[in-house]
């Protein structure tokens, strides 16, 4: 064990602890934008400064271990000024336009912005005049970046796509996509987790709400929309919603009034998924001989990605029934609009999903079986279906529950 003094409070840690878990163990807070602890611990924004008596320079506390007898000062006039220094130098190239960006309110750099007081403008404005790519379910924006790298190392360490590089030198330093390819090109499965740690907005899911407002708008097109499991909690975060409100019956309700035909949940076809792969299962085993084993299943459209693509010899060993997303799909553009007396080309079906890689899964060329149209039209995410709620001006807990369709 070391003990050190961190703001006049001695602390006791054991031996290899940063000074960072060193004073959150003491309950004293140090700003950190890039850290994810065990993942990114490199000290590449400089906002966790600070002032270790006895050393000429501030160290991030991020990755500088404790030693016996250490005083740190966490916060001093030194500290404070150069994180300032160091904030002012990340919003020269930093568009900070926040009312357009969809991680406003819930944004790292704009919390550390206004902590710090630094209002007006500071540093010439260095921005770049990088068009965004919207033909994929992940966008990145160039402006928005800080290169933390919290997206590189999330997919390298976690993922294990590696995905993202660091691209350029100096000033110039950027993200990009590795290989110097597209994000369309590479192997991406869009599972998300890079817009999920990414702490400002420079990574976020397309957003399609515009696609399913025009939709609701048209007087000729039935509007289904299928709900997965996952976003009845999910959604209760944006809005603050004890257990109490956040039902799903709520949710059906709010898509109601939105102006949605039909409500259904998706729990209906992972049933028939279900069913399928269980009659998969049945033929694979009593012909045992024609099949590669062992047989993998997964509703994850990412997952399957990633087997496709890092191993391939495996594929053979996927169950083939669809998602319960997809299935949904097209069961609603055959069977149901059939018993409905619909057109199925006059039929918009949306789904909302947890997952960005939903997205791309909608998108493949395949799942348009049901009647020549992408059996699912627009996948939502639980972020992008609160953002429709509070357009409308809809109060999810002033709401009476509604059955599923």
């Amino acid at each position: 064990m070391v003990t050190l003094t961190i703001d006049n409070r001695p602390v006791t840690v054991p031996e290899g602890t940063t000074i960072l878990e060193a004073a959150r163990s003491a309950r004293l807070d140090i700003p950190t934008l890039c850290y994810l602890k065990d993942i990114n611990e490199i000290g590449a924004c400089r906002i966790c400064t600070v002032e270790v008596e006895g050393q000429p320079r501030l160290v991030p506390a991020c990755d500088n271990v404790v030693s016996q007898g250490m005083v740190v000062h966490t916060n001093s006039p030194r500290v404070r000024e150069a994180r300032r220094v160091n904030l002012r130098l990340l919003l020269s190239q930093h568009d900070t336009k926040c009312t357009k960006c969809t991680r406003s309110g819930n944004c790292k750099l704009q919390q550390l912005t206004n902590d710090y007081n630094l209002l007006g403008n500071h540093y010439i404005k260095d921005l770049r005049p990088v068009e965004q790519d919207f033909s994929t379910p992940v966008v990145r924006f160039e402006n928005r970046c800080v290169r933390c790298m919290r997206c590189i190392q999330v997919c390298d360490k976690i993922q294990g796509m590696h995905i993202w590089d660091l691209m350029g030198t100096g000033t110039r330093t950027t993200i990009g996509v590795s290989g110097a390819r597209t994000l369309a090109d590479s192997d991406c499965t869009f599972c998300g987790q890079c817009m999920t740690h990414c702490p400002v907005g420079g990574l976020q899911e397309r957003d399609d709400t515009g696609r399913v407002l025009e939709a609701l708008a048209d007087p000729e097109i039935t509007t289904v929309v299928q709900v997965a499991p996952a976003v009845r909690v999910a959604w209760a975060e944006s809005w603050g919603l004890g257990a109490k409100y956040a039902t799903a019956g709520r949710i059906v309700s709010a898509l109601k009034h939105m102006g949605f035909d039909y409500v259904f949940d998706t729990n209906f076809t992972a049933d028939l998924t279900i069913m399928e792969e269980g009659s998969e299962f049945v033929q694979r085993f009593t012909h045992r001989g024609k099949y590669r084993w062992p047989m993998f299943t997964s509703c994850c459209p990412g997952w399957v990605s990633f087997l496709k693509s890092q191993y391939p010899s495996y594929a053979d060993c996927l169950s083939t029934p669809k998602s319960p997303q997809q299935m949904f799909g097209a069961v609603a553009k055959s069977y149901f609009a059939e018993k409905m007396g619909i057109d199925p080309h006059k039929m918009f079906v949306v789904s909302i999903m947890p997952c960005s890689a939903k997205k791309a899964e909608s998108e493949r060329p395949e799942m348009n079986d049901a009647c020549g149209d992408p059996d699912v039209d627009v996948v939502l995410t639980t972020r992008e279906m609160c953002r429709l709620f509070r357009s409308d001006c809809i109060r999810p807990s002033s709401l009476k529950s509604e059955e599923f369709d």
